[in-house]
């Protein structure tokens, strides 16, 4: 996570997470390091139940009903992962800069990363560009990061079977009436 790690990148781990919630410790981890951070302590089940819980929080932001809703809760978050802004080149990769202070366990990491992050995601991209899947039986939350921040899907198959089925519904022959013996 190199050029923004607090924007789309953030958001995009917050939401993965939120889909797939991590079993253990050692997932939670592995995940992490896929999606480009830089581990600098060893991750404990606390880390586990910290982001798990950050994560709750964060499903209240996608599903806040307006504008305003979706602030506060973010402004709760931060508040809630305060720490310092700092330049680092911890891994010897060049200089960025962390919403962290330094050696912070990875649950408290993932507070300050979520929440900045959706923060700059929300302001910098539109405030309705985080939401759930348009297909009512899906849960799936996505960040909005298409040109156009009309992104209705989580995903082209549930695009794609909400268009056969909205064909279906629109192409469908009529019903012929049923067969009634008068009453006689």
């Amino acid at each position: 996570m190199h050029l923004n790690p607090y924007g789309t990148d953030a958001v995009n781990l917050a939401a993965d997470l939120a889909n797939r919630p991590p079993a253990t410790a050692e997932e939670l981890a592995e995940r992490c390091v896929a999606a480009g951070l830089v581990l600098e302590r060893p991750v404990v089940p606390e880390d586990l139940s910290r982001t798990l819980a950050v994560i709750v929080a964060w499903e209240r932001v996608v599903d806040a009903v307006g504008e305003r809703e979706r602030a506060e809760l973010v402004n709760r978050m931060l508040a809630d992962a305060t720490a310092h802004p700092r330049l680092t080149d911890h891994a010897g990769d060049g200089w960025h800069l962390h919403y962290r202070d330094d050696r912070q366990s990875l649950g408290a990491m993932l507070a300050a990363l979520i929440s900045v992050g959706t923060a700059l995601h929300l302001a910098g991209r539109g405030m309705h560009r985080l939401r759930r899947c348009a297909v009512t039986e899906c849960v799936m939350i996505f960040a909005d990061t298409s040109r156009t921040g009309r992104r209705r899907y989580c995903s082209q198959l549930c695009a794609n079977r909400d268009a056969v089925r909205r064909h279906r519904a629109v192409n469908r022959p009529p019903r012929e009436p049923s067969a009634q013996p008068l009453p006689g």
